[in-house]
């Protein structure tokens, strides 16, 4: 998220970066940004395994700012009838007395104080808030298409879920770093790990495999070699591939051991696939 520390930090290393906004708080992406009035351009954004989600953007700049505005038109029709529902309720609850409304703060966004400290609904307030609908605004300093600068931050999913994997399934969680070292040794293993997935994923996609990746890790979680010893006599046994493990191998060109290998006496391999 856009913070003006994070920002000039940012430009004064000269890294380029794309970050989200907070569009209910920037007053400039309220008032300059949302209120540009110029047409948003059709995008298509492809999903591994699912259809693609459809949204509008547009570049829109405030002097030598740039921002990204995308619309989800879907996300936008959700929002709507959201808010709509949302007033309905607030009107039947005004109906039966307006106090309760006090420490309700999804209300009282759409409410204003009248008279004697009671309420009623705020129609500009609504109207404002539905400028925001399915709305979200990307702040950059790169010269990257407004295209490029949606698929890129779209890919900011793809992080999250690898830090949940990380700390869920890897069992990393806590970290407590030490040092700087520390710190960069561990951003850029979570970056490393980030580039082999997405290549992983590009493959998979190109071959054709659909599978989720809950249900790739499950599979080839469940390949185990067996190590087994009779006398002087060494065998090493493999599950059989379950799931889509076979095929995700298969697209990444990785050969699975045999399923049956017989090292002999001094360890010399005999296998029988």
């Amino acid at each position: 998220m856009v913070s003006s520390a994070t920002v000039a930090e940012l430009e004064r290393r000269n890294i380029g970066y794309i970050l989200g906004t907070r569009e209910r708080r920037d007053k400039e992406v309220q008032q300059a940004v949302l209120d540009d009035r110029r047409g948003f351009i059709p995008l298509s954004l492809p999903r591994i395994g699912h259809e693609s989600t459809d949204i509008e953007i547009k570049d829109v700049h405030v002097d030598d700012r740039r921002y990204v505005v995308c619309r989800n038109p879907e996300q936008a029709e959700h929002d709507a009838e959201a808010r709509e529902a949302m007033v309905a309720g607030l009107r039947d609850k005004l109906r039966q007395g307006d106090k309760a409304l006090v420490g309700n703060s999804g209300y009282r966004r759409f409410l204003r104080t009248v008279g004697d400290d009671h309420f009623e609904i705020d129609d500009d307030r609504i109207a404002a808030e539905a400028k925001f609908d399915g709305i979200s605004v990307l702040r950059t300093n790169t010269d990257l298409p407004a295209a490029e600068v949606a698929r890129q931050y779209r890919q900011l999913w793809l992080v999250e879920q690898i830090f949940r994997t990380a700390k869920a399934i890897l069992r990393t969680r806590p970290i407590y770093h030490q040092s700087d070292a520390a710190i960069r040794g561990h951003v850029f293993c979570s970056f490393l790990a980030l580039v082999l997935r997405k290549e992983l994923e590009e493959r998979l996609a190109a071959a054709g495999v659909t599978a989720e990746w809950p249900e790739i890790l499950r599979d080839l979680d469940a390949i185990h070699e067996t190590e087994v010893r009779d006398g002087e006599q060494h065998f090493v046994l493999r599950d059989h591939a379950q799931g889509c493990a076979g095929e995700v191998c298969k697209a990444v060109g990785v050969a699975l051991p045999p399923l049956f290998r017989n090292l002999g006496k001094e360890g010399r391999t005999a296998e029988i696939a």
